[in-house]
């Protein structure tokens, strides 16, 4: 299973998802340009001592991501997706993207998805934090897949 963030916006985002993905056990790859100046002091600092345990992989624009990623389906997480992720059939191989904290993917990339995923949540209410929402996700998926 992997993880995608596309053009993060928040150094701390980025770190505490890599003490996610290092966690439990989900490539981590990074889509720029991020929407921050990369300190690796920062982001080391950020991620604590997980930094090592990650396998990350920065990529310098959806193109070269895209052309990495050939043959796996990219499925997007989304507040604009109709399906729930609970209702979502994961596959070992998925991409879980995640768009920018401040404006999400833009709408070639939402359409370009394989799968659009949306949590379920409070009318009136917006949105989760970005890693407590891949959590989540990232974590019903692995039950699906690892499960077997």
């Amino acid at each position: 299973m992997k993880i995608a963030l596309y053009q993060p916006d928040i150094p701390q985002n980025v770190g505490a998802m890599m003490r996610l993905c290092a966690c439990l056990g989900a490539q981590l790859d990074i889509i720029e340009p991020c929407g921050f100046v990369w300190d690796e002091r920062k982001i080391r600092q950020a991620g604590m001592d997980y930094v090592e345990a990650v396998d990350m992989t920065r990529h310098s624009s959806w193109e070269q991501f895209m052309e990495s990623h050939q043959g796996r389906r990219i499925v997007l997480m989304s507040t604009k997706a109709d399906m729930p992720y609970t209702d979502f059939e994961f596959q070992e191989n998925d991409i879980l993207l995640a768009g920018r904290e401040s404006a999400g993917v833009p709408d070639d990339i939402h359409e370009s998805a394989d799968a659009r995923i949306a949590i379920t949540m409070k009318k009136g209410l917006r949105s989760l934090n970005i890693v407590n929402a891949t959590a989540m996700i990232l974590g019903e998926a692995l039950r699906q897949t690892k499960g077997s």
